[in-house]
């Protein structure tokens, strides 16, 4: 075993990706605590291959709720969290060719005043992003308060700020066995033994199978695929200014990115956690799109990857203490939103182990602990769970 091997703390966290250094930093503060994470390098299978934008109107209301209350995080984050901005403007336009599912009108009937969004007309939408082609779609919306965020900066200012308050970072432990005796819980890892009577599961697409270890109920977590790649402009253009567009008939969407263009098809394929690779099929079938539906001639593709993305039935995250595994405290089922979500996730698990409650800002919104809670899940198979406070 390793030096550190039964090192003992007030907290555990199982998963250093950017929701876990979120949670580890927010615990810190109220006693000792120790993020284990099971890579080399923090975030590698989600947080690090984020397209990284923020949407205030984007996924369910709970979801849109969270991710809105995190903006004054974003916009004045902690002194010395971060070296520039966390936030720049990007504007997003959301196209529409048949629009058979009525999404353009749903958008303009859920508008939240504090973050706008306009239908435009076609030729607005070409002159905010020439890369559309004429004469195939035929609405636009354009929401202009989508803004980039610095994936990395937001990572690694958590991170930082966990290590500031005095908590240790383990890497390359792989969680291989837990178990809970005499009100604490031993965590068996590659890395070595640790213990704490309190263990927080922000493991990302593992957290269903670091449950089980624990003797949890499944949350029906499921791990979903996205593809990305990257490729040149067309010559001449500057894409710097261009908002990220995304097609409601497909899913796909596209931005500019370093000088370059970034894309997805929006894929969601079910998976078993894994180090995700994207399928040359898709690529394909992504480029022939964008050649169809933009001015863009794709020669080459530059790179790509694939990312996971972590979905419960109600897409909305799981956080809170489970029903049946004392101790046990669940920090999954983030989706696509979880960079978004961070900083208001983090606080509110330190404030539902500590006080057992949400913070104050989240409250003033409407939310309940059980509108987070694992018990609001009840799966075919699984013990009856005990109602959430």
């Amino acid at each position: 075993m390793s030096a550190i091997d039964s090192a003992e703390s007030k907290f555990l966290v199982i998963g250093a990706g950017v929701s876990g250094a979120a949670a580890a930093c927010a615990l810190a503060a109220l006693g000792p605590t120790i993020l284990l994470e099971m890579e080399e390098t923090p975030g590698y299978h989600s947080s690090g291959r984020s397209a990284a934008l923020y949407t205030p109107n984007y996924g369910p209301p709970l979801v849109r709720q969270i991710c809105r209350a995190a903006l004054p995080f974003f916009e004045a984050p902690p002194a010395g969290f971060a070296e520039h901005p966390l936030l720049s403007r990007r504007g997003a336009l959301t196209l529409a060719i048949d629009d058979a599912a009525g999404q353009i009108d749903a958008q303009l009937r859920a508008i939240d005043p504090d973050h706008p969004i306009e239908e435009v007309t076609l030729d607005r939408a070409i002159e905010l992003c020439p890369l559309i082609r004429h004469n195939v779609f035929r609405r636009a919306l354009y929401e202009p308060r989508v803004m980039d965020m610095d994936a990395g900066a937001i990572h690694q200012g958590f991170l930082r700020g966990f290590k500031a308050r005095g908590g240790r970072i383990v890497l390359s432990a792989s969680v291989e066995a837990l178990h809970r005796e005499a009100g604490s819980w031993t965590v068996v890892t590659r890395a070595g033994r640790f213990r704490a009577p309190i263990v927080v599961n922000a493991a990302g697409a593992w957290a269903d199978r670091v449950g089980a270890m624990a003797g949890a109920n499944p949350i029906g977590l499921q791990p979903c695929l996205r593809t990305v790649i990257l490729i040149e402009p067309p010559q001449g253009l500057s894409s710097g200014t261009m908002p990220v567009a995304d097609i409601v008939d497909s899913l796909a969407y596209f931005k500019p990115e370093a000088g370059r263009i970034l894309a997805s098809p929006g894929d969601e394929t079910p998976v078993e956690p894994s180090d995700a690779y994207p399928d040359d099929m898709v690529i394909a079938e992504l480029a022939d799109y964008l050649e169809r539906h933009t001015v863009l001639k794709i020669e080459r593709i530059l790179r790509s990857w694939a990312g996971l993305r972590s979905f419960v039935a109600d897409h909305c995250p799981v956080v809170g203490f489970d029903p049946e595994a004392e101790g046990f405290f669940w920090l999954a089922g983030q989706g696509g939103y979880g960079i978004m979500m961070s900083p208001v996730l983090g606080e509110a698990t330190a404030s539902l182990i500590a006080r057992d409650r949400l913070p104050d800002d989240l409250a003033a919104r409407g939310l309940r602990p059980a509108d987070l809670a694992p018990s609001r899940l009840e799966l075919p198979g699984s013990s009856p769970r005990r109602a959430a406070d």
